[in-house]
């Protein structure tokens, strides 16, 4: 049976791994994972805001996997894909979510300044919420999961510009309150080459690696991870996208997109 790790262990473990109290802090998790945790999620977040400390500000992803629909920050579930941790983060008290479908949630002094900001297109521009997080000099905490689930990275692309944009939709309200299709472009593909942020980082000595609960955590910060990945990128711009040998359907339609 594995050891269940009390919530004072994961502070342990994170404060070991880097995780700056009094600091901003973007959270990219995959519970299943780290598990078990004394009080499930819950008890990894009050480890994450313990260790985070009264001045420090805990964000998370929350934005909706659900295009069909107007997002309502006060009852849309967070996309499946970003896991149940992040799901359960922006239900709880005192937390403050964005008012957009490409929601995050934050916790903490600066959880306003961070999520309060106006609809970003495409979603993770440098003025989104995730952008915001680079801005306060915040740190990208990955756990159980790796560079691929790491959206500081579409930050990078659009900082550099990458020329490559796929059509998106997502339904919004109009004027009038009524449901409106909203199209626009973005640098999407399958992420799976965001992996390589893991070498530039490595290699100069800006990623910590270490257990949170029973999985492997990497610690960064948010302005190393985007620099590196915009000078990689103005090298060569279509970096984060598999060739097309590789057979990888969300790549070869964002390469497609650049001659479109």
């Amino acid at each position: 049976m594995q050891h269940e790790f009390r919530e004072s262990e994961v502070v342990d473990q994170l404060r070991a791994l880097g995780v700056e109290a009094g600091g901003v802090l973007l959270v990219h998790t995959s519970f299943r994972a780290l598990r078990p945790i004394k009080g499930g999620p819950l008890g990894l977040i009050a480890a994450l805001r313990t260790a985070l400390g009264p001045e420090g500000t805990l964000v998370m992803p929350s934005w909706t996997g659900d295009d069909a629909t107007p997002f309502d920050p006060a009852t849309t579930p967070a996309s499946p894909d970003l896991g149940v941790t992040a799901d359960l983060f922006w239900r709880q008290p005192g937390t403050l979510r964005s008012d957009h479908a490409f929601a995050c949630a934050a916790a903490g002094p600066k959880a306003e300044a961070i999520v309060k900001t106006a609809l970003p297109l495409p979603p993770h521009t440098p003025d989104s919420p995730v952008g915001r997080v680079r801005d306060h000099d915040g740190q990208v905490l990955l756990l159980g999961v790796g560079h691929d689930a790491d959206t500081s990275l579409h930050v990078a692309e659009l900082l550099t510009p990458v020329p490559y944009g796929v059509p998106k939709h997502f339904t919004g309200r109009g004027e009038d309150g009524r449901p409106v299709r909203i199209d626009y472009r973005e640098n999407d593909h399958c992420c799976q080459r965001f992996a390589l942020a893991d070498d530039w980082l490595r290699a100069r000595g800006l990623q910590a690696e270490g257990p949170v609960g029973h999985g492997i955590a990497r610690l960064a910060r948010s302005r190393d991870i985007v620099r590196l990945a915009v000078d990689a990128l103005r090298d060569e711009p279509l970096l984060f996208l598999h060739g097309a040998e590789a057979g990888c359907a969300e790549c070869d339609e964002a390469r497609a997109s650049v001659s479109a």
